[in-house]
């Protein structure tokens, strides 16, 4: 008998319907949310953990899921979030959405890499 190794994912990461899906997660909980700290921490493990099985649910074979959600205050500032990640991009990817209201703002990323 041969080895049976696959070292390459026999269908790419769906980035496109992944972004669907954090931009339907984070529109529904948070599209008439007011800032509130102590709120706001909470929904960061709520909406993770949704968008996580949500994407689970896709049953993309082989990829290990990382997400992050970011949630702050919109009050005159700036702020930026950078994240870097050492990945083969020939199989690993992410996706990501930005939401704004007049209250807060919410960065979701989804990091998929793949597990050879």
């Amino acid at each position: 008998m041969e080895n049976s190794y696959q070292l390459g994912p026999t269908t790419p990461f769906p980035v496109v319907t992944v972004s669907h899906i954090l931009k339907d997660v984070l529109t529904g909980y948070l599209q008439e949310e007011r800032y509130e700290p102590e709120l706001c921490r909470q929904m960061t493990k709520t909406i993770s953990e949704v968008i996580k099985a949500q994407v689970k649910a896709l049953a993309i074979p082989r990829y290990k899921l990382i997400v992050t959600v970011h949630i702050g205050q919109r009050d005159g500032q700036s702020i930026l979030i950078g994240s870097r990640c050492l990945w083969n991009p020939k199989s690993d990817n992410f996706a990501s959405y930005v939401f704004r209201n007049s209250s807060l703002f919410a960065l979701a990323n989804v990091y998929a890499v793949y597990f050879e």
